[in-house]
């Protein structure tokens, strides 16, 4: 396992995030605690040190799970989780990205895993009710009271993101050094506006779902629709969502492409996703040890570009505008003149 700095900050993750979603049986799908251990223990040993939760998670037991866990080498654990989703339905104070809830959600997080401090805490998803500036600096509060070191943000369109971390280092708070998107070969539409943004303001990105819901596994192709002895029936109901004819093209040429190198299809996805530009972690959960020691040899597959370009042409996406009509060629010519092939520019990575 190699290591990569989050963002602006200085802080060192490993090169692949374990998520916890299916850390706990409170929604009939998850791991136990002593499967938890095993998964942790896998990954620890492999190098990883970077855990991501959420108050939300199976109830809150993924945190307490979480908590009991890394608390036998809290030192070594780079321990994420989030607040924003509702953890009582009936209470409208009780969700959303206001000061209140995030205190009082911060808190409980801080109890239910045991810790003194939260090492990132992400903003989970966006609340349009709330004023930026108020959740910028309810942040920066947390900071420097010492609850939270660091801070991210999840599930928020790319103007969001940009005026707020622009807000906060106009005003001296707090910024977000890391975002979390829904990124894998059928979910490329990031590519119009959040990744660009966090190439340019330097945000690190942890892709989740790069697996695109268990399509990516290759367990659901045209041949085996039904996939018999799939891990959980919430995967494959994810997959069969997603299963439209393109995606499934998509899954075929993954496969392909997998068989030839010698890896699995879910490998492969890994290794295109870490790969893509502006991508820094993918962030991938297990429900078993053994899934998690798959997930693990993601890191040994190195892609090859020609084998890179097949899956990008394949699953590529319209940018729309302004993204295609700054690349005409008509118009390069009017923005540049005749020297844009002749302009060597340093940030165009």
């Amino acid at each position: 396992m190699r290591y990569k700095l989050l963002g602006k900050s200085g802080l060192r993750v490993s090169e692949m995030c374990l998520g916890t979603m299916s850390i706990g049986e409170d929604w009939g799908w998850g791991a136990d605690l002593a499967e938890s251990r095993k998964i942790f223990e896998t990954f620890a040993t492999a190098g990883g040190n970077f855990v991501d939760t959420a108050n939300k998670y199976t109830n809150g037991t993924s945190e307490k799970y979480t908590g009991e866990i890394v608390n036998l080498e809290r030192e070594w654990w780079v321990v994420a989780t989030k607040y924003t989703l509702s953890m009582r339905d009936d209470d409208p104070n009780a969700s959303g990205n206001h000061r209140k809830n995030m205190v009082q959600a911060v808190d409980a997080s801080l109890k239910r895993l045991n810790l003194d401090y939260i090492d990132l805490l992400w903003v989970h998803a966006w609340d349009r009710h709330t004023p930026v500036e108020e959740t910028m600096r309810a942040l920066d509060d947390l900071v420097r009271s010492g609850k939270v070191l660091y801070i991210g943000v999840s599930d928020t369109p790319a103007w969001v993101v940009s005026r707020a971390n622009t807000l906060a280092e106009l005003r001296g708070w707090t910024s977000f050094v890391g975002l979390q998107i829904e990124y894998s070969l059928i979910q490329r539409t990031v590519e119009r506006a959040l990744t660009p943004m966090a190439e340019a303001l330097d945000l690190a990105v942890l892709a989740w779902a790069p697996l695109g819901g268990g399509l990516l596994t290759g367990k659901y192709r045209k041949d085996n629709p039904k996939a018999e002895g799939t891990d959980s029936k919430r995967a494959g109901n994810n997959a069969f969502r997603a299963a439209n004819k393109k995606n499934m093209e998509i899954v075929e040429k993954l496969c392909k492409i997998a068989d030839k190198i010698g890896c699995t299809p879910a490998q492969l996805a890994m290794r295109w996703v870490a790969d893509r530009p502006g991508v820094t972690i993918p962030l991938v959960g297990a429900r078993t040890e053994a899934q998690i020691k798959d997930s693990l040899g993601y890191l040994d597959v190195t892609l090859d570009p020609k084998f890179a370009k097949q899956l990008d042409d394949v699953s590529a996406v319209e940018l729309g505008f302004p993204h295609d009509f700054l690349r005409n060629p008509e118009i390069m010519k009017v923005v540049y003149g005749a020297n844009f092939d002749k302009i060597d520019d340093h940030r165009d990575r």
